[in-house]
């Protein structure tokens, strides 16, 4: 069994329900508990599980809340650094995925996109026990007049992963329509995104496999939201099919073959997104792209019940008069007074900004990166930082694209590709150029775990012109 540790919260005291029989030291309990130290609850046989009380979910966001949660495997009670007690799910990773998988989204999507959920959402899993991901955790470079950060996925003390969306969501036990998300999981078993051209026995060649909810059109670069690192697979993709030309001189009712070559879609080809004219023009307008959908039906699978409490996420707006933006701002910098001003000065391939001066009556600042500026300008998370600020009087209206920082997998893209007939293995090769599949086995030592990569399948085509033009995007 391969097991992965998955911190749920951190309580004075944790209030579980045994479901079942578990073994606590020479103890076997059932029922509920109030646990006031620590120590380990191992369940006596498979059907057995423990429900945790108010587990705290959406940590910081708007829909933030606490529920009841039940989880399969193993309950570890460790004593944190502050003295309270950490409660710790210990279960093999493929049991761990069917619920991430439920979790990020419905468990009643589309097959193919429960799949690539499942493909990354493991080699991200895998990614991080292999190398604590040490490189992305949080770290801010100050100046005077300066303020750049970014939050990365840093290790955790005693597991490997949280439950929350600093890391993936893992919310137990998901009943509807679990079936679906145990059948993706065992249908991609062991299946990791690997590096293309990168030895199997290196390091850092299961991909970091980023995800977020939407890109607005156009994905992101990694280095645009966390450390100034390059990855040719976490890259600028244009979200909606590619097109193919007929090469110069080719009979077009030639019977033998075509030598296609492929070329982006001209849907936005000549903008310029890191420019201030490219960036509005893309982010005021409504181009077509994959994730540009108000399919309700489609939505509601990929978005459970507090995701869709947020309704516009491809194009948004946010209006803040001068007193409600100067507050928000004061929460990190009190001593600029009053806002007069929000200046983008560096965009990444997506429009986001990864730079904004931020100018009071009594100076300014320059802050980044992508996250960053999000939690500067809202009491929770700003939708995306891909926005253009228009002035009116004592009014700030910021108007923007996306949903999440853009880097990686768009949820809703891959969604409605899913829906138009695309295969996993294609909404995979789309959001992460540069890759291809690889059977990753996962053994644990002593002293680290290590991944055996077996083979590599490499990443399909995307579809041909004809069965572009047949799907569609809207």
């Amino acid at each position: 069994m391969s097991n992965i540790r998955v911190g749920i919260y951190t309580r004075k005291e944790i209030r579980a329900v045994f479901h079942g029989e578990y073994k606590h030291g020479e103890e076997v309990i059932s029922g509920e508990k109030v646990i006031c130290e620590a120590g380990w609850y191992v369940p006596l046989s498979e059907d057995c599980s423990f429900s945790l009380m108010d587990v705290t979910i959406g940590i910081d966001f708007h829909w933030e809340r606490n529920e009841t949660q039940t989880f399969k495997g193993s309950l570890e009670v460790m004593r944190a650094k502050n003295g309270e007690l950490t409660a710790v799910n210990v279960l093999d990773i493929e049991d761990y995925l069917q619920s991430v998988i439920s979790s990020e989204m419905s468990a009643t999507s589309h097959m193919e996109l429960l799949k690539a959920h499942a493909v990354i959402s493991r080699s991200w899993a895998l990614c991080k026990i292999q190398r604590s991901l040490e490189a992305s955790a949080f770290a801010c470079q100050e100046s005077e007049g300066k303020r750049i950060c970014w939050y990365g996925s840093e290790p955790h003390e005693g597991f490997d992963v949280c439950a929350d969306d600093h890391c993936q969501r893992y919310q137990g036990l998901r009943a509807k329509d679990h079936k679906n998300a145990v059948k993706a999981v065992q249908e991609t078993q062991g299946e990791v995104l690997c590096q293309l051209g990168v030895r199997s026995e290196e390091l850092g060649v299961i991909c970091d496999a980023r995800f977020y909810k939407c890109c607005g059109g156009v994905t992101e670069q990694f280095e645009t939201c966390w450390e100034d690192t390059h990855f040719d697979y976490l890259v600028k993709v244009e979200d909606f099919p590619k097109e193919r030309r007929v090469d110069k001189g080719e009979r077009r009712n030639s019977t033998q073959q075509p030598n296609h070559q492929i070329t982006e879609s001209p849907h936005h080809q000549t903008l310029d997104l890191t420019t201030e004219e490219g960036a509005r023009k893309w982010i005021m307008g409504n181009p077509k792209a994959f994730c540009n959908t108000n399919d309700k039906r489609i939505l509601s699978q990929v978005l459970n019940d507090y995701d869709q409490e947020t309704i516009d996420f491809y194009r948004w707006k946010v209006v803040y008069t001068q007193e409600e933006l100067t507050a928000l701002v004061a929460r990190h910098a009190p001593q600029l007074g009053k806002i007069i001003d929000l200046i983008p000065l560096k965009r990444g391939v997506s429009g986001r900004i990864y730079e904004l001066n931020i100018v009071g009556e009594n100076g300014s600042i320059i802050i980044g990166k992508e996250l960053e500026i999000r939690k500067w300008l809202s009491n929770s998370h700003l939708y995306s930082s891909a926005f253009v600020v228009e002035k009116e009087d004592d009014t700030f209206t910021l108007h923007g694209a996306g949903w999440g920082h853009g880097v990686g997998l768009c949820q809703i893209g891959a969604a409605v590709m899913a829906e138009k007939g695309y295969t996993y293995k294609e909404i995979l090769a789309h959001y992460y150029p540069n890759t291809e599949i690889k059977l990753g086995i996962f053994v644990q030592g002593e002293s680290r775990s290590q991944i055996y990569l077996d083979y590599a399948e490499p990443m399909p085509k995307i579809m041909s012109e004809a069965n572009n033009k047949e799907l569609g995007i809207n």
